[in-house]
């Protein structure tokens, strides 16, 4: 199960290490995917809180938010580590990490550090729309809904007319997600391809704070 927005996860059933505390604070669209890093790999010391995913929607509050976020949560942990990339901020998000001396994770958005950042900079499919198992379960609410193709289906091709194809990153293997996303890519019109990513970089960042 997803976690809810704007919830926190600090309780996680396992024995204590003595590791100084870190707050993940994370996009929503992450929650599933941070929760099972932490658990597989037992990382008591590792809270997660995160932020609504349709921030996404408005990017340009999402600097705001986990600025607000990290004053408000930040006492009591050794380190706080921002689960964003810079998720269409247009620098402003690192400009905020900056000042306030806490770490981001690399790369423009999370697209790219799942497929990790340098293959995706290699691919540079800029007529790509991407899809990940968040996406994909969420493809009527976030994009269908929101962007109003449910009422205004003419729409679609102002939106996506410039894409050739879905792009499914699957972070894990479950027909019923990679079946979403084809039906996603069949009511948009579009190619449908399939990558298994795994959790890409997202992993790595989250190891080297172990």
């Amino acid at each position: 199960m997803d976690l809810p927005d704007d919830q926190t996860l600090t309780d996680h059933g396992l024995p204590a290490t003595g590791r100084g505390r870190i707050l993940m604070l994370a996009c929503g669209a992450l929650a599933r995917e941070v929760l099972a890093l932490i658990r597989a790999n037992g990382w008591d010391h590792m809270d997660l809180h995160c932020l609504p995913a349709i921030l996404h929607n408005r990017p340009e509050r999402i600097a705001a938010a986990v600025e607000a976020a990290v004053l408000s949560r930040r006492d009591g942990y050794d380190e706080v580590f921002v689960l964003y990339a810079d998720c269409g901020t247009g620098g402003a998000l690192a400009q905020v990490c900056e000042r306030l001396g806490v770490e981001m994770l690399a790369g423009p958005h999370c697209y790219s550090f799942f497929e990790g950042d340098a293959a995706f900079a290699a691919r540079d499919e800029i007529t790509a729309f991407y899809l990940t198992d968040f996406l994909a379960r969420q493809f009527d609410a976030l994009v269908w809904r929101g962007l109003k193709l449910d009422r205004h289906p003419e729409l679609r091709a102002m939106f996506f007319g410039h894409y050739e194809k879905v792009v499914y990153q699957a972070q894990t293997d479950d027909p019923a997600l990679t079946a979403k996303a084809q039906a996603a890519a069949d009511r948009l019109g579009l190619a449908f391809e399939r990558r298994f990513t795994g959790y890409g970089d997202l992993a790595t960042a989250l190891e080297r704070k172990a």
